[in-house]
């Protein structure tokens, strides 16, 4: 019967350390992505479209990034902010903001200034901002 428990001990102490390196990986690689897939008028506004992936294996109850959006020539249109709401873990969201007064063809580029909330339980710092990839699929740059 000794002999099981010390067979079970090295099995766990061996199931430990062999997912150390996976958690260490998965905690350096975790991000959150934003791809501005659309943009589309709608009446007086613009209608901006993102694809969302909360990378971490935490959910995250709820995102809001600062934007400022620029001109065609570079010239700061507005600040705004942008709210994502809860973002789950490993699963992908569209959301979707209508600015108003915005014409889609005098967007020339979208900053991300950064994450003015990011909260959900256990999060680690920066799970909003370190390592945050962006990406467009239109005709937008999108920096941060």
């Amino acid at each position: 019967m000794f002999k099981f428990k010390s067979d079970r001990a090295a099995v766990i102490l061996a199931t430990c350390l062999s997912a150390a390196p996976v958690l260490a990986q998965d905690a350096q690689g975790a991000h959150i992505s934003i791809e501005l897939n659309a943009v589309e008028p709608v009446e007086d506004a613009c209608r901006i479209s993102f694809l969302v992936q909360n990378g971490h294996s935490i959910d995250i109850e709820q995102a809001v990034y600062e934007a400022v959006l620029f001109d065609t020539q570079g010239r700061v249109d507005r600040l705004t902010l942008f709210d994502f709401g809860a973002l789950p873990a490993a699963r992908p969201r569209v959301r979707q903001f209508v600015v108003p007064g915005l014409a889609c063809a005098s967007l020339g580029s979208l900053l991300i200034n950064g994450a003015e909330t990011c909260a959900g339980d256990n999060l680690p710092a920066g799970a909003c901002s370190t390592g945050l990839a962006l990406d467009s699929r239109t005709d937008v740059e999108v920096l941060g």
